[in-house]
């Protein structure tokens, strides 16, 4: 990860700036350099370089924001700017965000902390951050207007409190919110407890869920859209752009997940059963938590995830709303699968040469093909696996569980590599044979009933036949 001028971790050196925007505190009187990088790929995790251990987390995609200590706080700063964001490559989109990201980086600190976030504004209007499931002071809140004024352009903000309570969270704008969490403005907060042997993962990863719409060929999204969106992310990036998440065979794997986006997401996880053990509210009792494969994320909330990982192989993690596993879906589009269309394909190459007729029998030919796209535009359905094309984009990514992974490795490890005879396979049934049929009349063994004919159908005493369904 490239930060601004020099690595800045607790305790390391860094440089101060005046703040006139502060006031006269004494220890806010200067404020910390603000890391910065624009880098797509996830960083590894920041192990706490002193005090207090635990088991620090993974954003996808993304970073952990470093800190410095000042007497017994912990000094964290934010800038909101302008970004530019790489959902996959090929797909640059103009962005609003943090710290040269959006969503900004991940916040860690540690139950019981003190904590200061200095805020800087560098948008082209007012800001300010709110501390979404955090327990704050009324006027550390960030609902601009209410409980404090807005962060003016140019100015810096310092945010002070103390965490009362582990869990997981996120951070976003109350000023202006609308366009601004349209444009990306969020990020995740993770509070670890006091007590390192308590609620203790191996591996623990955290995103958080946006959608835009991104009309195809352009790069700056609809703020106005309430509903149509044509491009689900998570942590701004789309399948075959979202890191995957490695996982040692065994491993305890938690998996923290934010959104904000404006509809609900149930999250699907293939090979394994999980728990939810946390929302934004809190821990979930084991007596309350109950085994699942899909969990619903609703809108403004977080949701934690965990499970063991007990088999290995390349398991598929998405959003099971199908839509949300496409990239700049066009919504308009009129289906017309069983429908010939041959007549229409050769009118249609007279009139326009590169124009498609589609849909005849369904769009997976539409992960093959070479399509012209406009400009700054990813296939609806891309990402090829070792068996060929995988059809999906948007919210899609893998749990990859290996037996040999090191430790604390969060490398790709490639593709799995199969047991022989444990992939599905084709029968030849030239070969095997036809296979055995009902008799004709299509009636299943053990389906006669004494003193009951069903000639045409069923039919029962007292019902009126009304036609054909």
């Amino acid at each position: 990860m490239k930060l601004s001028r020099r690595s800045f971790i607790g305790g390391s050196a860094v440089a101060f700036a005046s703040v006139a925007a502060i006031g006269g505190r004494g220890q806010a009187a200067t404020i910390p350099e603000a890391p910065t990088t624009a880098s797509p790929s996830m960083q590894p995790p920041v192990p706490p370089p002193s005090g207090q251990d635990y088991q620090p987390v993974v954003t996808l995609n993304g970073w952990t924001l470093p800190w410095r200590m000042n007497g017994e706080w912990k000094e964290f700063h934010l800038v909101a700017e302008p970004v530019t964001r790489e959902f996959a490559p090929g797909m640059i989109v103009t962005l609003w965000g943090y710290n040269g990201q959006a969503p900004g980086p991940t916040i860690e600190a540690v139950e019981g902390d003190k904590i200061r976030v200095f805020v800087t504004n560098k948008l082209p209007e007012h800001t300010s951050v709110h501390w979404h499931g955090m327990l704050v002071p009324n006027g550390m809140d960030g609902v601009a207007g209410l409980t404090q004024p807005h962060i003016p352009v140019g100015k810096t903000f310092v945010y002070e409190f103390q965490l009362k309570k582990s869990g997981t969270f996120m951070y976003h704008p109350h000023s202006d919110e609308m366009v601004q969490m349209a444009m990306g403005m969020m990020g995740m907060v993770v509070v670890h407890p006091r007590d390192p042997a308590l609620h203790r993962a191996d591996r623990d990863f955290v995103f958080i869920m946006s959608a835009y719409d991104v009309t195809p060929g352009s790069s700056l999204p609809n703020v106005a859209e309430m509903t149509d969106f044509n491009t689900w992310t998570f942590n701004s990036r789309v399948f075959p752009g979202i890191d995957v998440m490695p996982a040692r065979l065994g491993d305890r794997v938690r998996i923290r997940m934010g959104n904000l986006t404006m509809t609900n997401h149930p999250i699907h996880l293939h090979g394994h059963d999980f728990r939810v053990t946390m929302t934004d509210g809190g821990w979930v009792p084991e007596t309350a938590q109950i085994p699942e494969a899909t969990t619903d994320v609703p809108v403004g909330a977080v949701r934690v995830l965990e499970f063991v990982a007990d088999a290995p192989g390349d398991w598929a993690f998405h959003c099971h709303k199908s839509h949300h596993t496409m990239n700049a879906m066009g919504h308009k589009t009129k289906t017309f699968i069983g429908v010939p269309q041959s007549a229409l394909s050769r009118a249609l190459a007279r009139a326009a040469p590169t124009a498609m007729a589609l849909g005849t029998s369904g769009m997976a030919d539409m992960a093959e093909m070479s399509m012209p796209l406009p400009s700054n535009t990813l296939p609806m359905m891309t990402g090829t696996g070792p068996f060929g094309g995988i059809e999906m984009g948007g919210m899609f990514t893998m749990v990859k569980v290996r037996e040999d992974l090191a430790a604390g490795d969060y490398r790709d490890p490639g593709w799995y590599k199969h047991p022989p005879g444990s992939v599905a396979y084709e029968v030849n049934v030239a070969e095997a044979g036809e296979p055995a049929r009902q008799p004709s009349g299509g009636k299943s063994p053990g389906t006669e009933m004494p003193g009951m004919e069903m000639p045409g159908g069923m039919d029962i005493p007292g019902m009126k036949h009304q036609g054909h369904h």
